[in-house]
Formats: structure tokens, sequence, C-alpha cells
């Protein structure tokens, strides 16, 4: 039955104006009453400098002041008409504003094509240059693109495939850190909050998409102006996972707050999905210095008396049982059996020569023990429980290994020297070359991650003479990542917020630590600052312009700074000065033994796509998928320019012309993961598919390219 909010809706007049608000109050219905409650705004939307403009493309004045959107009704070599399609504050035309457009005439140069976001995308990739100085490891990317647009391109190529992503997002501190719809945000916007929560609702979104669900982290860096909004909206999103948050010191010296306490740090929120757990280390990251190892040991052997919650016989009948211990030599020779509740344990009587020992808690009433009978022979039989003489010999203590212990043993923690005898349990202690490994704190607090010393002063050492604001201390992200992939050695890593460069600069880092083969997948685009950009404005540039793409992050900061990293050299030439510190000490200016390749996001045209004639663009796609390794099969053409009818690397192949299948099957290498197969044929894909080993991923083009990005389109 309709509500009188429904009745009133359909009184509107305009067609257009009542379908949004129908849709707008739609979405206000599926809110619940708990949780977090934000405005879901206008879609973003970008602007695409480089792409073409043609009859029907979305524009906007290239003047940054109106925001505006047309669609081009037709052009010629130097002008278009353009209908107005949008205000200039994002909201649609009614239908009687629209039913009253006509077309204006403007200068092709004045209009850049956008695309607002929920559009069908068809993203591809162009080449913009590679560092190559790690001969068989697989390549660092990073790529120059809307990172929205990119991430949807990932769906692509790395649906659950990602092993941790590490995000700085901007922290929405209304000094005009960010833009939302090419327009910054500052203090003043009473919709700032809910803006940026739906800017970054919609990338966590796809994001979740990425990630493998079954073991999996995304760390997300925030401060105390947005944590209590992100931790909800992570729970919305995530609520599978296990989620924690974390305090870090930043910078000690603090940033002074006028009438306030001096802030020193900011929150990390790790979000674990799947069987994803932070590994143990020597390092707790609170305490500069761990306390004398002696001093900070917990004891080998534990109390089999029940500790802890539930401790009575009546929590737990079935670990109520007489361990029976030889009166002469100590030993355990076993236990009696478990006796029903409603017994006493006084009409027990134990072997000649055995004392019968009963869990008993202090004021004499009956206890438990802390293993059912089945575990506790099994345990007995390993040495791995004992009893020992309890305060004045006249009675025994039992004592047993906890999981924790056990672990210890297998990590070589904790030394077994043999077996006592005659009592016949594991002679243990702690090893003297190998200190204990811990569960890092919820708190951290080390010199390494003062992001003053070991980011900005780190960051001019890379690029010298220019600056980034606030970026993170190499060590802090190294040792963030490092809990979630020290024991993946291939695993990769995703930074879609990717700033100056920090999170592919800390996976070389931990790859050098170990010989480990980790990949970072880097994504920024090449916004300019808000003074930057005043100042371009003041001089007539605008975004495209070369003066202005030249001071925008990804080509001033995040790129030179991963090559002056890899490289070990700067931007002028010359070796990058200082050295690491901390785990890994070593000059700066060795670099590492990676490569990088850098890669810029394009927007494709899915006709071309669709008759072969945008394999270029889409390459490196194909590439990502298929592991992101060696070389890339780009256009094939022969020496005669006709392209060749197939191409295989040692991951990946290319089947251009299906006539040629037999051949393309037979020189399959035994190392490739990914097949790809030109056809509009179903029948005739099928058919080669079925030729091919069950364990690749075989994929057809251009439908499955076609299909995964259409999808993305409302």
């Amino acid at each position: 039955m309709p509500s009188t909010l429904d009745t009133l809706i359909g009184r509107i007049p305009d067609d257009q104006l009542r379908a949004d608000i129908r849709a707008a109050v739609s979405d206000l219905r599926k809110i619940t009453d708990f949780g977090l409650v934000f405005e879901a705004h206008i879609p973003e939307t970008v602007r695409l400098p480089h792409h073409p403009i043609r009859r029907g493309t979305k524009v906007t004045l290239r003047d940054l002041e109106d925001q505006s959107i047309f669609e081009v009704v037709s052009l010629d070599k130097t002008s278009a008409a353009i209908r107005r399609l949008r205000h200039p504050d994002g909201s649609r035309l009614s239908q009687q504003e629209a039913a009253e457009q006509t077309s204006e005439k403007v200068p092709l140069s004045s209009l850049v094509a956008v695309t607002e976001f929920g559009e069908a995308i068809y993203p591809g990739m162009s080449h913009l240059g590679s560092v190559q100085r790690g001969e068989g490891r697989p390549p660092h990317v990073v790529i120059k693109g809307e990172n929205y647009h990119v991430l949807e391109a990932l769906k692509f190529t790395h649906a659950g495939k990602i092993d941790c992503i590490y995000l700085d997002p901007p922290y929405n501190s209304g000094a005009r850190d960010w833009k939302y719809s090419n327009d910054y945000v500052d203090k003043d916007d009473k919709y700032r909050h809910s803006k940026w929560l739906a800017f970054l609702e919609r990338r966590l979104k796809l994001a979740k998409q990425l990630l493998n669900p079954d073991d999996s982290v995304l760390i997300v860096a925030i401060d105390e102006k947005e944590y209590l909004r992100l931790g909800l909206l992570l729970e919305q999103l995530f609520p599978e996972a296990k989620i924690q948050m974390i305090t870090t010191v930043i910078s000690p010296s603090g940033a002074a707050r006028n009438r306030e306490f001096t802030r020193v740090n900011e929150f990390l929120f790790f979000v674990m999905l799947g069987s994803a757990a932070p590994v143990k280390t020597v390092d707790d990251l609170l305490f500069t210095d761990r306390r004398e190892e002696g001093k900070n040991r917990s004891p080998i052997w534990n109390s089999f008396r029940r500790l802890g919650a539930g401790p009575r016989r009546q929590d737990s009948p079935s670990k109520f049982y007489p361990v029976l211990v030889e009166r002469s030599t100590g030993r355990i020779l076993g236990s009696g059996p478990v006796l029903d509740l409603a017994a006493n344990r006084s009409e027990y009587s134990p072997p000649k020569g055995a004392d019968a020992v009963w869990p008993e808690l202090t004021n004499g009433s009956d206890a438990r023990w802390e293993l059912n009978l089945a575990s506790f022979k099994s345990r007995l039989d390993a040495g791995q429980i004992r009893a020992v003489p309890a305060r004045g010999g006249n009675e025994w203590m039992i004592q047993y290994l906890r999981n924790a212990q056990i672990e210890r043993i297998g990590s070589g923690e904790i030394v077994c020297q043999g077996v006592i005898e005659p009592q016949r349990y594991l002679d243990l202690d702690y090893s003297p070359d190998q200190k204990r490994r811990l569960y890092a704190k919820t708190v951290w607090n080390k010199p390494s991650h003062d992001s003053r010393t070991y980011g900005s002063w780190i960051l001019r050492d890379l690029v010298p003479g220019r600056s980034f604001p606030f970026p993170k201390s190499l060590y802090a992200v190294e040792d963030a990542i490092r809990f979630f992939v020290r024991d993946k050695p291939a695993a990769v890593v995703l930074d879609f917020f990717g700033g100056s460069g920090t999170t592919t600069h800390a996976v070389a880092r931990l790859n050098h630590q170990d010989d480990g083969h980790r990949q970072s997948i880097l994504i920024t685009n090449n916004e300019v600052s808000a003074e930057e950009a005043d100042a371009l404005r003041k001089q007539g540039y605008q975004p495209g312009d070369p003066e202005w793409e030249s001071l925008g992050i990804f080509e001033h900061i995040t790129r030179p700074r991963v090559e002056a990293a890899i490289t070990g050299c700067t931007p002028e030439g010359g070796p990058v000065k200082g050295e690491y510190k901390f785990v890994d000490p070593f000059p700066m200016s060795d670099g590492f033994d990676e490569s990088v390749e850098l890669f810029e996001l394009t927007y494709l045209d899915a006709a071309q796509i669709e008759v072969d004639r945008a394999f270029a663009g889409i390459a490196p796609l194909l590439w990502l998928r298929a592991g992101g390794r060696g070389p890339m099969i780009r256009e094939c053409i022969d020496s005669a320019g006709r392209r060749k009818p197939y191409a295989w690397t040692r991951q990946y192949g290319v089947l251009f012309n299906t006539d040629r299948w037999r051949k393309f099957v037979s020189n399959l290498p035994d190392t490739a993961s990914t097949a790809y197969i030109v056809t509009d044929s179903i029948t005739q894909f099928a058919h080669i598919a079925g030729e091919l080993p069950g364990n690749l991923d075989i994929v057809r083009l251009y439908e499955r390219y076609v299909t995964t990005f259409a999808a993305n389109g409302r």
C-alpha cells in the first residue's frame, strides 16, 4: 500500500523530477535506524583532458569555476554545439528546463570531456616508462589516473587476488586537502563529512572485491577528525571481518593546537578478512627497548587446574577426574575415570603406591582441569604434562604446556633438551639465541615512525627541492604491512591513494630484507595542490596544459620518488644521500634490485574494442591479469606489418587468429597461467578452451572485457 509520501510524490507534474525524488526516497528507506547515516551525494565527475570530444560526449568547461555538464550535439573542426545536462551545483535540469534548452556554440578548445561515476567506462592503459633492475622479479606497478576508475579496471585483473591494501586517504581536515567532483572541499562546506564518506565508500566497495576473502587485510590510516565515521563505515562494509584500531605516535614533538592537547598520534584500522592475523614479532612496537628478556618471559609450565573463567567442576563436568601420580618418583601414571557430577571424589580409591590429585579451588571445593580426558592422555604421552611437589612437599601440583608454549617449541624459541627421567616429561628452557615473539601492542611508539624525520626528510633526500604535505614514515608503513605479508613472499600489495609513493618504497624494503618477490600496485592522480592551482589559473593555465601537469602529484612527486628509491639516483642524476636505518641498514644510493612499470589510465571506445582496434590499450590489463611479470604482448606485428596469429610469453598467451589454434595450443609453455582467445563465437571459444589445460585462466576477448565494464554502469 503506498504511503502518504508516495502519494505526494505522485502529484509532482515533472516526470524526471518525480522519478529522481522517488529513487532518492527509495534509497533513504534502505537506511537502518542504527549505524552510520550520511547523504548519498550526486556522483562524482572526472575530467578527461586527453579524451577525444565527439557527438554525444559529456563535457564541461575548462574554466574550473563552472562545473556545469553539457552534451555535445554537433561539432566541426573548431567549435561544438552543446546542450546543458546539469547545473553548476550538479543537479539535473527539470523536465521543463530540459524542454526549453537550446544548444549554444562554443570553441572546442574551451571544453574538456567528463565522465560521471556509475557510467560504464572501458579502461585501458598507456605505458609511460619503466625501471629495470630486478631480473626475475615481478615489477612494481605505478598507475596515473582517477583511482575509482583504476579500481574498476583492477576488477578485471585482480578480483580476489590482493593480499594487502594500505591506504592513507584524505583526512578531510578542512584545509582544501581533497576534491569532490573537481572542486576542493573546505571547512565551510556543511556537507564535507558526508561527501567524504560517499567518496570513500565508493572506493572501499571496489576494494572489497579485490581483496582475497580467505586471507587478506585492509589497512587505513586516519586522524581524529574522521576516525569515528571511518570506523562505522568499515563496520558496515566489512561485517564479516575482524577490525582493530591501533594508536601510533607519528610526531613525538607534537602538533600544537590552540587551547587543546598537543597531538602526537594518529590511528590505523586493520580490517582482517578470513584467516588473516598479524604475525608475532620480537618487537611489540610500544617499548623502544624491550625489557630485560629474562624478566619478560612467561613461565614455560602452567597450572593444569583451570584458573580463568568457569573454574568450577559444574562449569565443565567432563574435566573433573583424578590425575594419578606415583608417590615414590612423581611420575604421572595416568588418570582415573571422569566422575559423574553427583559423585563424591572421596568415593574414589587410587591404585596402590599412587596419589590421586584432584582439581581443587582454594576454598577446598571441586574445580576442573584445563583439558578433557582424551586431550590429557595425548599430552601426557607427548611429555607435556608433569607433577611437581606443592608447597610443603606433601601434595602434588599438576602442570602442563599451553598451546602458546608448544608453538614456541616449534619456532625454536623454547628448546627441548631431552626427557626428564623417571618422570618422563620434556626438559625445556628458553633459547639463549632466539628472542621471544609476541603480538604487537595496540599503541605504537617507535622513533622510526616519526613522519618528519623518516617521511619528509627521506623524501627530501630522494627528490631534493620538492615537497609533499605530510608523507608517512617509510618505516611506519613498512612495519604495518610486514605484520600481514612477512610469511607471504609473493604477496600483492595495493595502495590507491598513492601520494608520494611510500608504499612501493616500503614493499621494496621488505623484499630486500628476505629476498621476497612481493609486488606493489600504486595508484595516484596528477592533481596539483589548491595553492598551486590558484597560481596556475592566474597565469592562464588549465588542467591538461603541460605547465599544469608537470606540477601534479604523479609527475612532480610520485614517479620521481619511486624511480629515485629504486635506482638510488635523484632526478638530477646524483646519488641519493643518507642511509636506511633500523631493520635493514644500507646506503640509499644502492637502490633496490627491483623493477617498476609506469602506466596512465586511458578511456577506450567500446566499439573500437569489439572490432579489435584497441588491443594496444588493453594489452597492459591482459598482462596484469596474467600476473604482471615478464614481457608484455603488445600489437604483435611481424616484419611485413601484419599481426601475428598468436603470441606466448612464459606467463600468458593471446590467440588472435582462431584458425591457428592448434599451433597456439601446441606451443603452450609449462609456466603459463592465462590464455586469451579473440573470437566472437562462443562455440569456437569453448572448443579451443577444451584443448587447453583446466588449470589455465582462459578468457574470451573481447566479450569478457566488455561485459565486465558494461556491468559497472547503471
